[in-house]
């Protein structure tokens, strides 16, 4: 069993590595000319055709259509997972720092904590009880009040406060949407398969961000999409942070619950920070530094309100 678990945790450090330099890889095409929306959906569309060839090369079956219900709930993960989640935080890097944007949405564990103990006491069915256990007391509390008040720090230094604070509202409307997502997605996946409920979450995610695709084909031109520069960073977006890294992140979440696999979001910031420093040349201000200290360390002690013990 420790092995078991011991095992899932480094797969959850390892996704969470990729998904911190994806911030950068997306500010980097935003730079070259692509328009988040049209980032969004090559990469979603990348990773959809590659699960389909995986399920083509593993000679396996997937049932299209599981009733209204069901796929109602899987619409709603492809929104607060997919569309609306990366709407949010690839708009957020075209107005603000990929460390910005990085440490705000890092606060999803956050609310992940303070919704799955608001679902889990009035909430019936099957999600409320697949949820983790969460404990309402100082920890919570305190953490909570910490990380919000990082998130005060970063969102309102004063350097470009008009120009920043959009992007970093954006950023936490991000975490607000992933918080969402992990409510449900630990359960779907427990009973239809992590390959088909990531199926779903990469189709509806396609589906629901048609709307806003119009007027940005210019995005998609070959001028655009024919640059090394670009495409390499859209095949490690699509490929490996989208369709590898969310075929494991579910995984985690089966095996480790929903809270305690989301506590490792807090740990993208890091790799982002570094990578930003190394490719943008992307400084932290002073009082968004201590913001940004602040924001982990309330997610960390927020992240101890919970009991474990949801390996399998």
């Amino acid at each position: 069993m420790a092995s078991r678990s011991i095992r899932y945790h480094l797969l959850a450090l390892a996704v969470v590595a990729v998904w911190g330099v994806t911030f950068v890889s997306t500010k980097v095409l935003i730079g070259a000319g692509m328009h988040p929306v049209a980032i969004f959906f090559v990469r979603f569309l990348m990773a959809y055709a590659g699960i389909w060839f995986y399920i083509w090369l593993s000679h396996g079956s997937s049932k299209l259509w599981y009733g209204w219900k069901e796929e109602l709930v899987f619409l709603l993960l492809g929104v607060s997972g997919g569309s609306f989640y990366f709407l949010t935080e690839n708009m957020a890097l075209a107005y603000t720092q990929a460390s910005n944007v990085a440490f705000l949405v890092c606060s999803a564990p956050l609310f992940t904590a303070i919704f799955t103990l608001i679902y889990r006491r009035f909430g019936k069915g099957r999600f409320a009880d697949g949820l983790e256990n969460i404990q309402l007391g100082w920890a919570l509390v305190g953490g909570t009040l910490l990380a919000l008040s990082g998130m005060a720090l970063v969102v309102f230094d004063g350097a470009q406060l008009h120009l920043s604070a959009q992007g970093d509202l954006l950023a936490i409307g991000a975490a607000l949407c992933w918080a969402v997502y992990s409510l449900f997605m630990g359960q779907m996946t427990r009973e239809y398969g992590t390959v088909t409920a990531t199926r779903k979450v990469f189709f509806y995610g396609l589906l629901t961000i048609l709307p806003f695709l119009g007027g940005y084909g210019d995005s998609l031109s070959p001028a655009i999409l024919g640059r090394p520069v670009v495409w390499g960073n859209l095949l490690f977006l699509g490929l490996m942070a989208s369709l590898v890294c969310f075929i494991a992140w579910n995984l985690v979440m089966d095996k480790l619950g929903n809270v305690t696999s989301t506590n490792y979001v807090y740990l993208n910031p890091v790799f982002t920070l570094i990578t930003a420093t190394i490719l943008l040349g992307e400084r932290l201000t002073v009082p968004a530094a201590i913001g940004c200290a602040a924001i982990l360390a309330g997610v960390v002690w927020a992240g101890t309100a919970h009991d474990s013990g949801k390996v399998r």
